[in-house]
């Protein structure tokens, strides 16, 4: 059985869209996995795939997971996502026009948005061709840079896990070993200090990490060492999979919760750290202020409303604890189930949607 049988059948994607257009250089794929709870919404990265069936094989995966991610945030948004295959230094104005058209082709039923190896620019070229774009520059009626915001809803899901942990949302001398210092680790840096965490950070920017360790009083460890730093909370802001087999048994915190994506590298080390009895906030669901500021600037963006809905991460956060220790599950399975009950309940007074927004 191939890729798509095996991936589409069992992850049960509704629609799948090769684009091509060879005058313009464009290879792309389209995934749209869900749209019970309205468009399907997600990024668009370019990247050089080794293959078309790596390709799509990420795109599948990172279609469904936004789905999993606006239904926990309490979005009317199903799940997509877009892979442009090829190199940066393809692109083009005609790459992104042809790809916008193919975007318009399918009449509101995928929303497209920045992801990694596309810009704020590119997305000005794809909405020349179609309004079913997000990200653009404020100037078009965007929002901008969404990382404050979605710095903002990881450092409330920090409370959350921190009530839960150590029965106070206040980081006040509170150890934090925080993991990247990109748009938002530096974000949420600034949260941190001024709620009085105790900072080690660090980052693969020495000199970043140097400048901003300075302003904000925090000690600093190179990438390797900040996995054995002795702390209450461990924050990945960088890269996937950082909780694995290697670095797990290193962890002495009691608590894991950051923004970045995909941080177990499988289920087995979500069980593993519940048998660890540390307490891990489901990514998906502390990270979605990015989501929740595109889906702001959908209706006429107001940066205010936009934080005011990332606020909501905590009671979404205190809840998937809730059912994780209700039911006697990990906290990754509550948040699937968290997810999965609002699809589910929707779904019953609604059905697909079928564009036309």
């Amino acid at each position: 059985m191939g890729v798509f049988d095996s991936m589409v059948r069992e992850d049960g994607h509704e629609q799948v869209i090769f684009c091509r257009n060879e005058a313009a250089g464009l290879r792309a794929i389209i995934a749209i996995h869900d749209t019970t709870l309205g468009p399907a919404l997600g990024g668009c990265r370019m990247w050089d795939y080794a293959s078309e069936d790596e390709a799509l094989t990420d795109v599948l995966r990172l279609a469904r997971g936004m789905t999993y991610k606006a239904a926990a945030a309490g979005l009317n948004l199903g799940g997509g996502k877009a892979v442009i295959i090829g190199k940066r230094d393809q692109k083009s104005e005609a790459m992104f026009r042809v790809f916008g058209r193919f975007i318009e082709s399918l009449n509101g039923r995928y929303i497209t948005a920045e992801d990694v190896g596309t810009t704020v620019h590119d997305m000005e070229n794809i909405f020349m061709e179609t309004k079913y774009v997000t990200g653009v520059a404020p100037a078009h009626g965007g929002s901008g840079d969404p990382s404050p915001v979605t710095a903002f809803g990881v450092f409330r899901g920090m409370q959350a896990s921190a009530a839960a942990a150590f029965g106070s949302e206040s980081y006040q001398g509170k150890r934090v070993a925080l993991q990247g210092l990109g748009n938002v680790g530096s974000h949420l840096l600034k949260h941190l200090a001024e709620d009085g965490a105790v900072l080690t950070v660090t980052d693969i920017d020495k000199e970043r990490c140097d400048t901003l360790a300075k302003e904000y009083g925090c000690e600093v460890v190179s990438p390797e060492a900040i996995y054995d730093v002795d702390c209450d909370v461990f924050s990945p802001n960088a890269f996937g999979a950082v909780i694995n087999d290697d670095t797990i048994k290193r962890l002495k915190c009691k608590v894991v919760c950051g923004g970045a994506n995909n941080q177990l590298k499988t289920d087995r080390h979500g069980i593993e750290l519940g048998e660890r009895e540390i307490l891990y906030a489901p990514d998906y669901v502390v990270n979605a202020g990015g989501l929740i500021n595109v889906y702001v600037e959908m209706e006429g963006y107001v940066r205010e409303r936009a934080l005011r809905m990332a606020s909501g991460i905590y009671q979404n956060t205190e809840r998937v604890i809730n059912i994780s220790r209700e039911q006697g599950i990990p906290t990754y399975e509550a948040a699937d189930r968290f997810a999965e009950e609002r699809i589910e309940k929707i779904g019953q007074i609604k059905r697909g949607f079928f564009g036309g927004i």
